[in-house]
């Protein structure tokens, strides 16, 4: 097949090195000079798409933006052809008004950071997205490697970011108030509970917890508790103090960039081998 990677910013080159790594041909195209090996630069995103078999799209977070790319990716592409949005935020719906010509095969394929080794893909349809395109899409990104999950309705961050929001959101809310730094809160979920994350989801792992009752002992004793900490989370501000706090501490807790993204990488291939290897 070949693959039209438009936007070849971070997301976009782990895209395209996911594409190239299963034998796929690859056009790319980005308003700035792009030179990633083993792919055929575009002049234009109409010519990138001119030819494409699918088309991921990863363009700035910006409405605007997005319709005035869109809309020549449209006019461009065979009729056929589905058009996924990396976005993060926007819903597709909304996307598919820079599509007017076809948006019915507009929809939202959003990965999560690095797409050429995290599994998941988030499969988002609006209002106008055909049934065949949401088909051609979770085919397309099983075909790769991933794991596509399609959401039952359109919400700002989809699913995923909505869960990391609520954790990122108490974390902030406890270095605001100086009960932890971030070293600390990052320490107490990947010795904790993010390596149980990383064999079965939240909810599972709170079954798993109970015993022989399961979920429901867990939810018979212990959710007063749960209550008690839900009306307890913080609600912070993201005022200049706070930010500052939060970037002097993770550039303490992490100096080296470069290496930590390394690590990064490595720890999430050794935890995928692991976890195919347990079966």
């Amino acid at each position: 097949m070949r693959i039209a990677v438009i936007g070849t910013g971070v997301i976009g080159t782990s895209w395209a090195t996911l594409f190239l790594e299963h034998g796929h041909d690859v056009v790319a195209w980005d308003p700035a000079p792009t030179d990633l090996p083993g792919v055929t630069v575009a002049a234009d995103p109409a010519a990138a798409v001119a030819g494409a078999d699918f088309v991921q799209e990863n363009g700035p977070e910006r409405l605007e933006l997005k319709h005035e790319l869109l809309a020549v990716l449209d006019a461009a592409a065979r009729p056929e052809v589905v058009i996924a949005s990396s976005s993060s935020m926007l819903r597709p719906t909304d996307l598919a008004r820079g599509a007017p010509a076809h948006p019915e095969r507009v929809l939202v394929g959003h990965p999560f950071n690095p797409p050429h080794l995290v599994p998941l893909v988030e499969v988002v349809p609006g209002e106008a997205t055909s049934e065949a395109a949401v088909e051609a899409a979770m085919s397309f990104y099983t075909s790769v490697g991933r794991t596509p999950l399609r959401l039952r309705a359109e919400l700002p961050g989809h699913l995923a970011n909505r869960l990391q929001a609520a954790l990122w959101r108490e974390a902030y809310s406890l270095v605001e108030r100086g009960v932890a730094t971030v070293a600390d809160v990052d320490t107490a979920i990947t010795e904790g509970p993010g390596l149980r994350w990383a064999a079965v989801g939240p909810i599972t792992g709170q079954h798993l917890s109970g015993g022989d009752g399961g979920l429901a002992h867990v939810l018979e004793h212990l959710h007063p508790g749960t209550e008690a900490l839900w009306s307890d989370l913080g609600t912070p501000t993201m005022t200049p103090d706070l930010a500052d706090r939060l970037i002097t501490q993770v550039r303490e807790a992490a100096p080296n960039p470069d290496a930590l993204l390394a690590r990064r990488d490595a720890v999430i291939r050794a935890a995928l081998d692991a976890r195919k290897a347990a079966g």
